[in-house]
Order: C-alpha cells, then structure tokens, then sequence
C-alpha cells in the first residue's frame, strides 16, 4: 500500500478467530526463514560504514612513501658521495647533487601538498637519468670502489620508483629496464669503477627486482581503488535513481491527495446536495478546494522547518468546527515540541479527510456521534484519532481507484514517516488513528505504513 523510499511492500492479511475482524499489517520488515523469524540482513537499521580507500588516498599514500624514502636513500648516499666527489668534475658535481636534492626535496613536498606529486616524481626519474649518462663524462680521475658502491647506486631504486609514480605504465616499464642496465654496463666500464661483470649484473638485476615489485605494487593499489571509485560512482548513480523515483512517487501521492481532496470530493459533495445544510457544506468544501489548489502551486521543497505541536492541533480543531458536523473535540498533552512542516501538513491534511470520511460515510442519523481526540505521543509525537459511530465498511472490499483512505490518508502519512492504524466494524462504527512519528521507527531506515484494518461493510 503506501510508498516509501520508493518501494512499495506487500500487504499480509491474517483474520482473527472472533467475529468478523481481519487486520492488513502491510509496511512489516521483511523476515529471514533462516534467521528463525528475526528481520532479514540488512533491514535493522543503517550502520555507519567507513569510506572505503578512493584513489586519491592510494597515491597520496604511494607518493608519500616513495619521497619520504627518497630522502632517506638521499641521506644514506651523503658519505660515499663525500668521498668519490673529488674524482669528478667539480662544477658536475656540485650541480648534479643539487638539482637531485632539491628534486628529492621537491617530491616530498609535493606530495605532502598533494600538488604537482606526479610531475615532481617524473622530474627525478628523469634528473637522475641526466645524471647517469653524464657520470662517466665528468669523472676526472679513475677509481676502483672496490666493495663500495658509486653513490649515484644509492639513488637507483629511488629513480625507479619515481618513474612508476610520475610516469604512464608503459614508460615506467622501459624506465625500470633501462635505466639498471645502463648502470651496470657503466660500472664495467673505466670510467665507472671497472667492476666484475657479476658485480655490476647483480647491482642491476637487484634494482630491476625491487623497483619491479614496487611498480606491481602500484599498479595494483592503482587497479584496486579505480575499481572502488568506479563501484562508489555506480552506487551514487543507483542512489540517484532511487531518490528521483521516490519523489516522483511522493510527488504522485500529493497530486492524487490533491485531486481526491480538492476535487472528486467536491464534486461528490455537490452532486448529492439536495438540502439547504448540505449545500452549504459543498460551498465550504468548494472554498477549501480552491485554497489547497492555491497552496499546492505555491508549495516548496521541505527546507528543515518546522512547526509547534499546538499549532498542529488547533489547525485540525479548526478544520473539525468548520466541516459541516459536530465532532467532540477532545485535546490531551499537546507539548510545547515541534514537528516537520511537511509531516504536520501530512497529519493535518490526512485527519482533515478521515473527518470528511466520516461525514459522507457513517450515515446521517442523530445516533451517530463522532468524536476527534489530538495528543501527544513520546517527546515530539502527535497522535490523531477520528472515530464514529456509524455504518463501518470493509477494507478489502474498497475499490482501488477510490483514493480517499488509500492515498490521502494512509500513503500521505507514510511518506511523511507516520502510521495509520483503521478499526472499522460494520454496524459498529470506524477509528482511525493517525500517528507520527511511526511508533516502532528506531532505525534511520524509513519504514512503510503500518495500519490495522477492521472488516466491516460500505466504502469510504
């Protein structure tokens, strides 16, 4: 029956073993078999959920990781370049270390501001390549390093993994595998520290092996997170659809409220106005239509306002002496609380109609008597109870297209996160009972409407 967060739940119909009573319980949360009847998976209410790693916390982290250690490989090449920098052009090596420690520094800085971090990266990659092919030129006085290394081996994997973070996939690819056989066939070389073969091919190997496992590293990290992005932006989409399709749903139930309410009761009204009294409720009916079509153009979206109980409770008063018939008005424990705007027009508009109901429906005979009772519910609750003493009728025996209990009651305050519970007894009379907030409404979840129908005979 009624709509919420645009699905609609399927009514349960169970009838008592005493007279002729059954109660419709539809809006219930859906049962688990194997959960032993408790509410399914799901349905107990939202939990707060942490994001989950997007991809800009991947490559804030990488890059983080891969300055921060740049720095610290910088620092360690600190003593072997004291020592081997006097065999080498002076000017090359002063310019040379320079321009890869502002690099190093640089990438740091860059990528705890997350600003230029991928551009800062491929400056070192490329700035110690420049430096590489420029070693052999500038050293002036060939030397064995013997166990020690040049200290430009200290910066390799560093390069490496810069390039795997500033560059596209398949140049940080070239890049790991050039650049490591470029040094080993230097170090063979005179000019490069005249090492072993083995020497120089296991320095290589052993930078291609770990600058090979961070690039895997990275890429999957990146895999992973575009995959988690790609899966949040699909959800958001889904979410999106969701929310449009209840509007449109919300929006459906306010226009057939207004038709039903505005219009088709008017119209019914003033068809069967064969008496003076009667004529005279048409004309006030026709006035109200008229007001509550003015309103509805003028309506706007629900910005967080809201309004005093009591303003509530004396709207609906109001509305009782002014409908045409006596309705005994009885007003208990209105707080001082406050309520929705849009749920109060809800409440307002949905008890409005239960009188209506009740004055085209229970019959017009003295022996009716018809009763209204506002009060309060909770901390910030309202309960508004219409009952009669007339003719009754049958819930499932109301045709579909008669919108008055169907939407302009009991969707009306569903949506607006309230229950509508029905007594009828046919001969005996109806209750209607009209609550907000939904009384077993614990969880942030909205629920649909919950209302307990009494058979009797007769339409609304």
């Amino acid at each position: 029956m009624g709509s919420c967060l645009g699905s609609i739940r399927m009514a349960e119909m169970s009838t008592s073993a005493t007279g002729n009573r059954s109660v419709l319980t539809p809006g219930e949360p859906a049962r688990s078999p194997q959960s032993g009847g408790q509410p399914a998976s799901g349905q107990s209410g939202l939990r707060h959920q942490r994001s989950p790693i997007s991809r800009e916390q991947v490559e804030s982290v990488i890059s983080r990781s891969a300055a921060v250690f740049g720095v610290v490989f910088g620092i360690q090449a600190i003593t072997p370049l004291i020592t081997q920098l006097p065999t080498v052009n002076p000017v090359w090596g002063v310019v040379t270390v320079s321009v890869l420690a502002l690099s190093l520094v640089l990438s740091l800085v860059a990528s705890l501001t997350r600003r230029l971090v991928r551009s800062a990266h491929a400056l070192v990659a490329v700035l110690y390549l420049a430096a590489l092919q420029t070693w052999p030129m500038a050293v002036t006085t060939q030397v064995d390093f013997g166990r020690t290394n040049p200290w430009l081996y200290y910066l390799l994997t560093v390069a490496t993994a810069s390039a795997a973070i500033g560059m596209p996939a398949a140049i940080a690819t070239t890049y790991l595998f050039v650049v490591p056989i470029m040094y080993a066939l230097i170090r063979v070389t005179p000019d490069g520290g005249h090492a072993l073969p083995q020497q120089a091919v296991l320095d290589s190997l052993y930078a291609i092996i770990l600058g090979g496992a961070i690039m895997v590293i990275v890429t999957m990290l990146r895999q992973a997170s575009a995959a988690v992005d790609a899966a949040q932006a699909n959800a958001l989409v889904r979410y999106a659809h969701a929310v449009r399709a209840h509007a449109t749903e919300v929006e459906r139930v306010q226009v057939d409220s207004i038709v039903h309410d505005s219009v088709l009761t008017t119209f019914l009204s003033a068809a069967r106005a064969f008496t003076p009294e009667a004529k005279a409720l048409a004309a006030t009916m026709a006035g109200n239509a008229i007001g509550h079509l003015r309103e509805a153009a003028l309506v706007t979206p629900d910005d967080g306002s809201t309004v005093p109980l009591s303003s509530v409770a004396r709207r609906i008063s109001e509305a009782a002496n002014t409908i045409g018939a006596k309705f005994e008005l009885r007003t208990r424990s209105i707080g001082s609380q406050s309520m929705p705007i849009m749920a109060a027009e809800a409440v307002y508009s949905a008890a409005v109609q239960a009188m209506v109901n009740s004055l085209q429906h229970a019959g017009s005979s003295s022996n009716v008597s018809r009763w209204l009772t506002i009060r309060g519910v909770d901390i910030a609750g309202i309960e508004v109870e219409v009952g009669d003493t007339g003719a009754g009728f049958a819930y499932q025996e109301v045709p579909k297209e008669r919108l008055g209990l169907r939407v302009s009651i009991v969707e009306r305050v569903a949506n607006a996160g309230g229950q509508v519970e029905i007594d009828s007894v046919v001969g005996e009379g109806t209750v209607i009972t009209i609550r907000w907030p939904h009384e077993s409404d614990d969880s942030p979840l909205p629920r649909g409407p919950r209302f307990d129908t009494v058979a009797g005979e007769g339409t609304p």
